[in-house]
């Protein structure tokens, strides 16, 4: 797809990946609907951003586990943009509880991460069906994980919530052909703002031991990311319901 006067939606596009992905879209022409539920001056920085790069940009606030504000997001993407080509769903949320600690995990814990991650990336699809089947075509990218392949991540329940998105991207794909492609990347660890507060001071020893156990040695950027998302947008219009890993090999590193 070339994105060119084309529109997209972020979820989550304010911070880390999707706003490397917004600033980079922008970059192709293509306009910007930058969701956030609660980092508002980051969303308007962003959008700032993507102004200044030449291209729309209208920052949103909706929380993707509440099914009418995301249909309310989309229609406002077709009314002040003019029509949805992009879904990037990068909206996100965990708690950091260690695998073996069964008695850590909350249901509400459970609930909000389901609710977000999964259900929210559900009706964010269902949402932006009609505007992309009118418009003749779309994509949509899941940021998923690589918790959701191999189990490992901040918790259980995230990573349940990753796998459920893998099996999720499968399904769209094979029931919004042929207008519509669904595909997922699955990064591993990512630098930035989500794990240096999760992890607090075991940050810098958890980033190393993941670079050293990576065949590449070293751990993926937010840009990195996103260049595995355009790839899955601007490359080959053949490509769906595929999960690409962006984890410098370490699914392979044994």
């Amino acid at each position: 797809m070339d994105v060119e006067g084309k529109v997209a939606i972020i979820t989550g596009g304010g911070t880390g990946v999707g706003r490397a992905t917004a600033l980079d879209l922008a970059r192709r022409g293509c306009a910007v609907l930058v969701n956030y539920s609660r980092s508002r001056q980051e969303a308007e920085e962003t959008a700032a951003e993507v102004e200044r790069l030449g291209a729309r940009a209208l920052p949103w606030q909706a929380d993707v586990a509440d099914d009418a504000a995301c249909r309310a997001m989309v229609d406002a993407a077709v009314k002040q943009l003019g029509r949805v080509d992009v879904l990037v769903q990068s909206a996100g949320t965990t708690v950091f509880v260690a695998h073996a600690n069964l008695d850590a995990v909350t249901l509400d814990d459970w609930h909000r991460i389901l609710d977000v991650n999964l259900i929210g990336a559900f009706q964010m699809a269902r949402a932006v069906k009609g505007p992309m089947e009118a418009a003749g075509a779309g994509a949509i990218v899941n940021v998923s994980s690589v918790a959701g392949i191999a189990g490992i991540g901040s918790s259980i329940p995230y990573c349940a919530s990753k796998a459920g998105m893998n099996v999720l991207t499968v399904i769209l794909a094979r029931n919004l052909g042929p207008k519509i492609r669904v595909n997922a990347v699955a990064p591993g660890f990512i630098t930035g703002r989500w794990l240096e507060q999760g992890l607090g001071k075991g940050y810098e020893a958890i980033k190393g031991a993941m670079e050293q156990r990576s065949p590449l040695k070293r751990v993926a950027t937010p840009e990195d990311v996103s260049a595995a998302i355009l790839s899955l947008i601007c490359g080959s219009d053949l490509v769906t319901g595929t999960i690409l890993p962006v984890e410098g090999g370490m699914l392979i590193s044994g």
